[in-house]
């Protein structure tokens, strides 16, 4: 099932990544390659799981920002932790594809601390865009280059793209990756999360239609 476990440790194809382990994970939604690489420009730590052959085009494919909130501790404030589960649950029923963790993103890529002082300003009203802006902070500063050069490493050409974001798609493209489709990642908003999904739709370009279905709702 999982075809690119024997790929040796320590190869890269771009001089920023260094593939460092390949093991065996099994995780609640299906058996993936966890593969393990050192971003060597910036020290960071990174972790692509994988599931079947994703060699050439056309494999599902999750850039996941790190939230610890979201993903650990089950936050309700985002949806990051549902489109997690999701995106492995879509993968693992596709047969092939690969969700690239990116450690570093946390809070947009402004770090865990920032983010928590950004909820405080969102709980006193501000929307997510405005807390971020109010610290003196980008509203996005994330950065997909070392996820392209995962992709490139993993022998992927082109991807069905599994997101809502259009700077994802553009970032890709930019760095080397074709998309082949992208492919709607949409999570039942909560009554914690729909100021926030809906922030994300008018302020950051985020493709939500189902937004639309739940506007009594809240």
């Amino acid at each position: 099932m999982i075809d690119i476990d024997d790929a040796h440790p320590g190869s890269a194809h771009s001089s920023g990544v260094e593939r460092v382990a390949n093991v065996r994970l099994s995780t609640e939604h299906g058996d993936f390659l966890a593969v393990g690489y050192l971003d060597r420009d910036r020290g960071e730590e990174q972790i692509a799981l994988v599931y079947g052959d994703v060699e050439g085009d056309g494999a599902l494919t999750r850039l996941h920002s790190e939230c610890l909130t979201g993903d650990a501790f089950g936050s309700k404030h985002c949806e990051c932790g549902d489109q997690l589960s999701a995106a492995l649950r879509a993968i693992a029923s596709e047969g092939r594809g690969v969700l690239v963790y990116l450690r570093g993103h946390e809070g947009r890529g402004i770090g865990l601390l920032a983010k928590l002082q950004a909820m405080q300003l969102q709980a006193e009203g501000m929307d997510t865009v405005e807390a971020n802006l109010a610290l003196g902070l980008p509203a996005d500063a994330r950065d997909y280059r070392v996820a392209a050069e995962i992709l490139h490493d993993l022998s992927v050409r082109s991807v069905r793209l599994l997101s809502n974001n259009p700077l994802k798609r553009a970032a890709l493209l930019r760095h080397g990756i074709m998309i082949s489709e992208q492919v709607p990642l949409l999570t039942q908003p909560r009554e914690e999360n729909i100021f926030y999904l809906r922030t994300k739709r008018e302020r950051m370009g985020h493709d939500l239609p189902h937004l639309d279905r739940v506007a009594d709702q809240f």
